[in-house]
């Protein structure tokens, strides 16, 4: 069961360090929403940037140390890319979805089409990394509704409540200016929500509505975590009804078959 919310608080958690490869990310997490005096409750969502997450799982890479293919020179001719960040795409992508000057976007592959695979440059450098070292690139999670359900699992054993969590990124969207935070990992929150039946005010049913709850989510806790120096990278949800669900963030991607623009 899922319900409207008629009301929705949204929190930037204090206190989460700037965190390097092997953290504990889950309890790092839980001691500051302890810390801050934050006391989970059922339905509470708490939306975790993706970038916390990768430097926690070291995806780290060192420009330099990229030896770019046939390919990605080509490519990177093409588009006016570096060539070992075009490498890099490559190899996280499972196939490029349009290529002109200045722009690459790739199916990523977990599935979702997105710009230079996720792959980031901002607030990319290692902690203890040396002056002379780098630039560095920074990739998406390895398995991030795996990692959004390592979090969940010891949130709610501190809690001793349901939770959801989601992982965040910033993606851009076709026809549209701006980026907005989207779901690339999920774990207890539906990650969609279908309300095909139900009636609408005057009665018709409801045929084609289908929701991306999980991005709903992510979308609205961007609003408070910021896309640059802010360092809000947990955000915490309050307000929502829903029933635990095991679906991942996988079920929000759309079927190659299926997708008339990729």
């Amino acid at each position: 069961m899922i319900a409207c919310a008629a009301r929705l608080e949204l929190l930037a958690v204090p206190g989460v360090p700037l965190v390097g490869p092997g953290a504990d990310l889950p309890a790092i997490l839980a001691h500051a929403l302890s810390s801050g005096g934050i006391r989970l409750a059922k339905g509470d969502v708490l939306v975790v940037s993706s970038k916390l997450v990768s430097r926690a799982e070291g995806r780290f890479v060192e420009l330099p140390k990229v030896v770019p293919s046939p390919r990605a020179l080509d490519l990177a001719l093409r588009v006016g890319k570096d060539a070992r960040l075009v490498e890099l795409i490559l190899r996280e992508s499972s196939a490029v979805s349009r290529a002109t000057r200045g722009v690459l976007v790739a199916r990523h592959r977990l599935g979702f089409i997105v710009a230079n695979a996720g792959i980031d440059a901002s607030n990319a450098v290692p902690p203890g990394s040396a002056a002379d070292s780098g630039p560095w690139a920074l990739l998406l999670p390895e398995a991030p509704d795996a990692s959004a359900a390592a979090i969940r699992a010891r949130l709610e054993l501190e809690s001793r409540t349901s939770v959801g969590v989601v992982v965040s990124d910033s993606f851009g969207r076709p026809f549209r200016l701006g980026t907005v935070g989207a779901a690339i990992g999920v774990s207890g929150l539906p990650p969609l929500w279908d309300r095909r039946g139900e009636p609408d005010l005057f009665g018709r049913l409801l045929e084609q509505t289908v929701t991306a709850l999980g991005d709903q989510v992510a979308a609205a806790a961007d609003l408070v975590a910021g896309q640059a120096a802010e360092g809000r990278p947990l955000v915490l949800v309050r307000g929502l009804t829903f029933d635990p669900s095991e679906q991942g963030a996988q079920s929000l991607t759309r079927r190659p078959e299926e997708d008339l623009y990729a």
